[in-house]
């Protein structure tokens, strides 16, 4: 039985409400006042939606909903005894709840659930209930660490496999505004069977740069290397064989924050496909391009680059764009 919580079951509603509050605790960083909750609580029972679900004489759910708006009722608390789950106690309780909000003028019920409850997620989804909106949180140490401004330079160039630098010019020129604005390019070579490109816009933007190499390399098409240093921290290239990428590398694959194991392995060189289509040593990169989880453990950034592209016959790729 489904009923409205009257001035007598204050005691009873309390003790609901405190057993859903011991078995769905917030998050320990929020500063809950019981006292102040529970005052609400008994204002609740007098003045907005308070249900009791019943078996047998004993209460063993508890509905807790207001109005907070023209359209809008909220669903503070939705609560069963565990003894009570599975036979649609919480169906029921809710369906009431949804009657008596609608009679009151609402038309839509929302409801905060805690992301680590995938119960209730998932239950409130099969309801019919649906995200609106994502409450999202963060270390402050760690906010204000990842926000701090780059420790050093960021720049990078394109290298492209091909003599023909009037058509690495000409494509260069039909990609670039696509990407955005920027202040310059130059075109240079080819040295030891390379063109080289370097942008301004690319060179400070490593999205950019990549997005740059794989346009040349389905375009021409050609094998293309994006090649730079990131945040003065990280040597970071990424190589293309007709438009699609066949190697990532990163020096340092974690310098912005922890990754999953099996993504950190693949920022890890693949000689084998290095050598293949750059004519490299393979054993020569596999002793270069080294990963470690700190930029310390590895030779400098610039260093590391101008060695990772001398192994591969690449010139030009130890500096940005010079306007």
């Amino acid at each position: 039985m489904i009923r409205p919580a009257t001035e007598a079951d204050l005691q009873l509603v309390r003790q609901l409400w405190e057993e859903f509050e011991a078995e769905v605790p917030d998050e320990p960083w929020r500063e809950n006042d019981l006292a102040e909750e529970l005052a609400a609580l008994d204002e609740a029972v007098r003045s907005e939606i308070v249900l009791l679900a019943e078996r047998d004489g004993t209460a063993v759910g508890l509905a807790v909903a207001a109005i907070r708006g023209p359209q809008l009722g909220f669903l503070d608390v939705l609560y069963v005894r565990p003894q009570a789950r599975r036979e649609g106690v919480a169906a029921a309780l809710l369906r009431e709840t949804a009657t008596r909000v609608r009679e009151r003028g609402a038309a839509m019920l929302e409801l905060d659930v805690l992301a680590s409850n995938e119960t209730a997620l998932a239950v409130y989804e099969h309801w019919g209930m649906r995200p609106v909106e994502l409450r999202l949180v963060a270390p402050v140490e760690e906010l204000a660490k990842r926000l701090e401004p780059p420790a050093g330079p960021t720049f990078g160039s394109v290298h492209v496999q091909t003599d023909d630098c009037g058509a690495v010019e000409r494509t260069v020129q039909k990609v670039l505004p696509r990407l955005g604005r920027s202040a310059g390019t130059s075109v240079t070579g080819p040295r030891n069977g390379w063109v080289a490109v370097h942008d301004e816009l690319c060179d400070r933007d490593p999205e950019q740069l990549e997005r740059l190499a794989r346009e040349l390399s389905y375009a021409l098409p050609a094998v293309t290397l994006a090649i730079g240093v990131e945040e003065g921290v990280a040597v970071h290239y990424t190589l293309f064989d007709r438009g699609g990428a066949v190697d990532e590398y990163v020096s340092v694959p974690e310098f912005r924050g922890p990754l999953p194991s099996g993504d950190v392995v693949a920022l890890g060189s693949n000689p084998t496909v290095v050598a293949r289509l750059t004519g490299a040593d393979a054993r020569r990169i596999r002793e270069v391009a080294r990963t470690a989880s700190s930029a310390a453990d590895l030779p400098p950034p610039l260093e590391l680059l101008e060695q990772i592209a001398a192994v591969m016959g690449i010139a030009e790729a130890g500096h940005g764009w010079e306007g």
